[in-house]
């Protein structure tokens, strides 16, 4: 007979482990996680690139229930949010509930029985009801470059980072210049002997305003909770007000001002400077951060290549202008595949749909949770949730007691299932569309990975973070079917 918990969560980065925490903090306690790593972290554990840091302000960067206020920067790097997401998997105790280096191969809707099957690398078993923490930056996207696999120096994706590779004195090539790019492309420059990075299209980027925390800093938070949750607050509220540059042009436009004007603050040369100016406007594309991307731009090893690379043969890239250019090392710096979670092939719901096949040709979902025709399914950081302006964080915990009012929903009907009607679920999309036509994520003139191939957006909230979380902050069973069963869930 199969193993049964009445929870599987799936993935332990900020979502997996904030719904596994929580799930304890609430008393249910026959849960699992299946993580096909061996290590919690999710995207922190997995990105290890030089410079790797967050874009958020630290003080946002924390769970409010486990608040850390010991960064060493505003911004926190890698190493530190990995190692505060592992404290808190110690802290909570939640280790043991983890099957680490165990990979989900696919996870069934069973009717008959109102449960899911799963089968995983290390052994199969069953859920009531399974919640997915993947999110969206889980498998790195390879460029579409003829000839790239074949490339015969080193090769590797930014995500999956090869630290036994001394990119020292060698001739570095790096494709991309998003998020990730313009953290690792100043720590290449200083030690590649020639740097080469190939741009599709210029981001606009606003200085990092970094700086180091104090000890005194951390010794007030600890002492007096107060002074940290007003700091906490007063980021969030900031972050908040910067969202009116997403739907405002007037606003906006200020704002590319000041980008613009900081570019020609640390770019003197009129000629790269124009091939790292977008010709859209600002916010369709992530807006970057980082105060030493343009410096490292003008040092003399660096070269900007704007022509689309054709082909990749040997150790050559070929790009569209004929030129062929000679490699040591090749970096990918192109990111992930936000509108087709790779979760979603192997999720099957009523009738054996996969999650993929439901979400052609675009993905969408009820308040960025669940899914019509998928029940008991939980999506953390689902389509339509993701933020531009703030912490992930925020809207993670949103999800999360979202999560925990459906399962006392069905606890106090004893019932055996939930699933949203398709007619909510429509519903809400359709304002959800309707809210972000006239944004710039829309109508800013580019093309992002906030858009599906289809050109609609389903990764944004069109809203300030505070209005995601009021929308979740009740649970309507009106938007909801239940099925019953003989026997309700135990407390």
């Amino acid at each position: 007979m199969l193993e049964h918990v009445r929870v599987a969560v799936i993935g332990s980065g900020f979502a997996g482990l904030g719904m596994a925490i929580q799930l304890s903090r609430h008393g249910i306690d026959d849960f699992v996680v299946v993580e096909r790593a061996g290590e919690v972290g999710g995207t922190w554990r997995d990105n290890t690139y030089p410079g790797a840091a967050c874009d958020i302000r630290s003080d946002l960067y924390s769970f409010s229930f486990a608040p850390a206020f010991d960064w060493k920067f505003r911004y926190g790097r890698q190493p530190e949010i990995l190692a505060y997401l592992r404290s808190t998997a110690d802290e909570f105790g939640i280790r043991s509930r983890i099957r680490f280096d165990s990979e989900l191969l696919d996870a069934t809707w069973d009717g008959s029985a109102s449960l899911w099957r799963l089968r995983t690398s290390t052994g199969d078993f069953t859920a009531s009801v399974l919640v997915s923490g993947a999110g969206p930056l889980i498998d790195p996207v390879w460029p579409q470059i003829p000839g790239i696999d074949g490339f015969t120096g080193e090769r590797f994706h930014s995500s999956r980072w090869r630290h036994d590779i001394d990119l020292a004195g060698l001739r570095v090539a790096v494709i991309g210049t998003g998020a990730s790019a313009i953290q690792f492309v100043p720590e290449v420059q200083k030690a590649a002997g020639e740097l080469t990075v190939f741009q599709r299209t210029p981001a606009w980027i606003v200085p990092r305003g970094d700086a180091p925390t104090t000890a005194r800093r951390a010794r007030l938070f600890r002492r007096l909770p107060i002074l940290r949750r007003a700091a906490r607050a007063w980021v969030f509220r900031s972050a908040e007000a910067r969202f009116a540059g997403f739907r405002s042009a007037a606003i906006g436009g200020l704002i590319q001002r000041f980008a613009a004007g900081y570019l020609h603050s640390q770019v003197t040369d009129p000629g790269l400077r124009a091939k790292l100016t977008p010709a859209y406007r600002i916010g369709c594309k992530r807006i970057l951060v980082s105060s030493d991307f343009y410096r490292a731009m003008t040092r003399s090893n660096v070269t900007l290549v704007t022509d689309a690379i054709v082909s990749v043969e040997g150790r050559e890239v070929v790009t569209a202008d004929g030129e062929r250019r000679e490699f040591d090392v090749l970096i990918a710096g192109t990111g992930f595949n936000a509108t087709e979670p790779s979760v979603a092939r192997l999720v099957r719901g009523i009738d054996g749909v996969t999650l993929a096949e439901a979400w052609s040709p675009h993905m969408e979902a009820l308040h960025g949770t669940t899914v019509a025709g998928f029940p008991n399914l939980f999506l953390l950081v689902g389509p339509n949730s993701a933020l531009g302006h703030n912490s992930i964080v925020y809207i993670i915990e949103a999800q999360i007691d979202y999560v925990l009012k459906a399962l006392e929903a069905m606890r106090a009907r004893g019932a055996a299932s939930v699933v949203p009607t398709p007619e909510a679920q429509e519903r809400y999309n359709r304002r959800v569309q309707a809210d972000l036509a006239d944004s710039v994520w829309v109508s800013g003139g580019c093309s992002s990975y906030y858009l599906d191939s289809g050109g609609r957006n389903t990764t944004l909230w069109p809203h300030r973070a505070a209005l995601f979380r009021s929308s979740v902050r009740h649970f309507d069973s009106s938007e909801y079917r239940f099925e019953q069963q003989l026997v309700a869930f135990e407390s």
